[in-house]
């Protein structure tokens, strides 16, 4: 078949008329060691030391939701990448967000975009939100023997809904384990005190501003107590990676927007090193 593809320089009639909607099966068929989950790992001995991804965070407000991430990569005790990139538009209305080994995670995210605009060729409309959770779920669900040699991938998947109007926010264990989050979710190393901090600042009728604030503050308190999860960097101008999604689709803060909301939480904690406070009742 390669050596006819070759002379005619054409490709094979079932690249042309793919049988499924889904890239995954496509790619399963046909060669299937191009799939994470497939590789074969050499023998080893000890820990893998690889970059890991560490803390996302996500907050619905009324008019859509709100997914950020933190820019640090560690590997051990060390800080492997200080300006890592953890969160992926998915396609026009929703975004995903990597914890876990760095490389892994990043190949997954691009295959769920070919996945999700390889279904939109195919069938000629979208999937919708809760469709596109259950694909990443099976693709997490194909790394299971990656995560059992220590590579696993947690990421954090939101996304407006256009049927019910809403934003979403969908979280996943190493197993491909679906649970859909209220509210507010965190993933990562430094996830339990991001998740404590929007705890405690959550409201349902948070603005688009005060969501963006709210992810911002929330990646402040876990870099304040995860070594793994890195605060903003004003000395080399790196901040959080925030990302707002709504019935206009998906939307980057730019580095100017991330950086005012960054600076501007900074210069309160000089006043109130341990942010802001929840009244008691």
């Amino acid at each position: 078949m390669e050596a006819n593809t070759r002379s005619t320089g054409r490709l094979p009639a079932a690249f042309l008329t793919p049988g499924s909607s889904s890239f995954m099966d496509f790619l399963a068929e046909h060669q299937p060691e191009l799939l994470p989950g497939n590789r074969q790992l050499p023998a080893i001995q000890g820990a893998i030391e690889a970059p890991h991804g560490t803390t996302i965070v996500a907050v619905t407000f009324p008019g859509g939701v709100v997914l950020a991430g933190d820019r640090r990569a560690t590997m051990g005790n060390v800080i492997a990448q200080r300006d890592i990139e953890k969160v992926f538009p998915a396609d026009e209305y929703s975004a995903v967000g990597i914890a876990g080994t760095a490389g892994i995670a990043v190949e997954m995210v691009k295959l769920f975009q070919l996945e999700l605009e390889h279904f939109e060729k195919v069938e000629g409309t979208q999937l919708s939100l809760e469709g596109k959770a259950n694909r990443l779920s099976t693709m997490i669900r194909s790394n299971l023997g990656m995560a059992m040699q220590g590579l696993a991938v947690v990421p954090l998947f939101a996304g407006y809904d256009l049927d019910r109007e809403k934003g979403r926010i969908f979280s996943y264990d190493v197993t491909g384990g679906r649970s859909e989050e209220h509210g507010y979710a965190a993933t990562g190393s430094g996830s339990i005190f991001a998740r404590g901090s929007m705890k405690k600042l959550y409201r349902e009728d948070l603005s688009e501003e005060e969501a963006t604030t709210l992810v911002v503050q929330a990646l402040y308190d876990a870099a304040d107590d995860d070594s793994a999860t890195g605060g903003p960097d004003v000395a080399r101008r790196i901040y959080p990676i925030v990302t707002v999604i709504t019935e206009d689709g998906f939307r980057r803060l730019t580095e100017d927007e991330a950086s005012e909301i960054a600076r501007s939480v900074l210069q309160r904690r000089l006043e109130q090193p341990d942010g802001p406070r929840a009244a008691l009742l």
